[in-house]
Parts: structure tokens; sequence; C-alpha cells
């Protein structure tokens, strides 16, 4: 049984640098082939696709953060982690780790769902001063 589970504050400053950790068990995060993403989901808006980190330790983000996000990993940890620089308020909202997509196929408009294997619970990151 795969499982994920965020870690990390739940409130943060603006101009603050956010870092968030997913802790995953039941499957490794080298597993060939495999992608391991974060999203949010800002108050009233939808689901948010941030950026991976494959496999073999490759990333790739959603230009929309412009350049902000980052993912790095520990293998020995089976874990993966976000920051997200220059936090705002705008940034408030649910984030969420999760496996997939599957193949790596990301539309940058849209994110469904059903192309992630395994979710996260989620976590409430609040921007404030």
């Amino acid at each position: 049984q795969v499982q994920l589970q965020e870690s990390g504050p739940g409130l943060v400053k603006p101009s603050q640098t956010l870092s968030l950790t997913c802790t995953v068990s039941g499957d490794s995060i080298t597993t060939q082939f495999s992608h391991w993403s974060w999203v949010r989901r800002p108050p009233g808006k939808g689901l948010e696709w941030i950026g991976f980190i494959n496999y073999s330790g490759r990333t790739y983000y959603n230009p929309s953060l412009k350049g902000r996000a980052s993912i790095s990993r520990d293998t020995s940890a089976n874990q993966f982690t976000l920051q997200v620089t220059s936090m705002t308020l705008e940034d408030t909202g649910v984030y969420y780790c999760a496996a997939g997509p599957r193949g790596g196929r990301i539309v940058l408009t849209s994110l469904n769902p059903d192309e992630y294997d395994h979710w996260g619970q989620g976590t409430q990151v609040t921007v404030a001063s």
C-alpha cells in the first residue's frame, strides 16, 4: 500500500521560503518511470501542478511559479522536498504531494487527478505576516 505524507510549517511570512517534505512508503521514489509531484489548491480555485521529480532525479516545474519552486530528494529516506521562495499571499493554499502523473505527462492548463496514482492528505499553508 503506497502512502504519501506531507510535513512542514503551516504558516509562512511573506517573502520567506516554504519548505515541505513528502515521505513515501510502500514504493520507492527511484522506481523506474515513476514521477513524484507537488500540487496545490488555492482557496476557491482548482488544483495547480507545481512540479515533479522523477525516478532519475530530473525535475520539471510549472512556469507560472516563475522559477521560485525547486524540488529535491533524499533517496535514503525515500522523501522529496519542495521549496518555494519569496512566498506571497497568493501562495496560500492546501499543498499535496502525489505519485504521478503517469508517464510524466503534464497539461499546464488543467490537472486531471486521475493521472495520479496516490495522494497525500494535503497540508494547509497560510502566508501571513
